[in-house]
């Protein structure tokens, strides 16, 4: 088996989300301690978390047809391109992280490719001369965790305190949110069934707002809609006004992040700021919940839904979520002030 090349850059690949993307951070900052440059392949979705990465040289971007939700069909040129430009970079080696429910394999093959001698992944499929380091996992770990066990098994061992981080400094937002200390609510969500009802965050605005909290309302360009009906004449509506970034900095400028298990959720872990975080059964808590901030989850655990990986609510009426009511999170959001001060 040939020896990891630290001579040469190194990849790191995440193809999925925003989420994912941040929560691999970690891991990558622990290769970008030994490898002389870090070459991160990334999906469209996750491209702009991976250009927010300390460690991260160069992002290269590439739709993979076998992980993104809305896959593109699988054409030869697209193939062609990918398997040049990571040769072009002169990748020798490569660390492939993913999710527990996808393969590391379809890319270890185009890698193989693209001239990598050397391809470690966590990986429950065999693997053939498709990979150098086969990684197996115990457990159900925190994902950061399961992506730095990879990376220590291939030689590079948790080299700071393993939290989520973005780079310094962040853009500037005082003319978007004026003061510190407010509270965000982020309330859509990339998935649907992990979505919080439009009626329950538009009755937290309007409750914190009472309860004397400045509350603002973050969304993307997508989300104007929405962010603009939660927010009302309570909250000030930042839906589609912000870059990752600077999302990012608004996020780090807060006391409280309100949000459901979505990309803003790891964002704000990302920045220190603690989160409420409105948690779709789903997935897994113990895999995806807001990782090393103080973070209060509401949701029912137990709900038929649980484990089922569903993108749309299968169960009518979706409980999990809606039965968490707008009391609730507020009561959360003073719980974590408080513990803060």
């Amino acid at each position: 088996m040939p020896d990891i090349d630290l001579g040469s850059p190194v990849l790191v690949a995440r193809l999925d989300s925003v989420g994912d993307v941040l929560l691999t951070g970690p891991a990558i900052r622990a290769v970008a301690a030994r490898a002389s440059r870090v070459v991160m392949l990334a999906g469209p979705r996750g491209r702009e978390a991976a250009e927010l990465l300390p460690g991260v040289d160069r992002v290269l971007t590439w739709h993979a047809p076998w992980i993104d939700p809305e896959p593109e069909p699988v054409r030869a040129e697209a193939v062609d391109a990918l398997v040049a430009a990571v040769a072009a970079e002169g990748v020798r080696s490569a660390l492939i992280f993913t999710s527990f429910h996808q393969s590391p394999l379809p890319l270890a093959l185009l890698l193989r490719l693209a001239g990598v001698a050397w391809i470690g992944a966590i990986c429950e499929d065999y693997p053939g001369s498709l990979l150098d380091l086969r990684h197996r996992v115990d457990g159900d770990p925190p994902e950061a965790e399961r992506a730095l066990s990879l990376a220590a098994a291939a030689g590079f061992p948790r080299c700071d305190d393993g939290l989520l981080a973005v780079r310094k400094p962040l853009p500037e937002v005082e003319h978007l949110v004026r003061d510190d200390g407010y509270v965000v609510i982020h309330p859509g969500t990339s998935v649907p069934a992990r979505a919080w009802p439009p009626g329950h965050c538009a009755r937290a605005v309007r409750l914190l707002a009472e309860a004397g909290f400045r509350v603002v309302v973050t969304g993307s360009p997508a989300d104007r809609a929405l962010t603009a009906r939660v927010a009302g004449d309570d909250g000030l509506d930042l839906g589609g006004r912000t870059s990752l970034a600077e999302l990012a900095a608004v996020l780090a400028r807060a006391s409280v992040v309100i949000a459901g298990n979505t990309g803003p959720a790891h964002l704000a872990a990302a920045v220190g700021t603690p989160v409420v975080s409105l948690f779709a059964p789903t997935v897994p808590a113990s895999r995806w919940a807001p990782y090393g901030v103080p973070h209060v989850l509401l949701g029912d655990p137990e709900a038929p839904c649980a484990g089922s990986r569903a993108r749309v609510c299968p169960v009518a009426g979706h409980p999990c979520l809606s039965s968490v009511t707008p009391g609730e999170v507020v009561r959360a959001v003073i719980r974590l002030v408080k513990e803060a001060a």
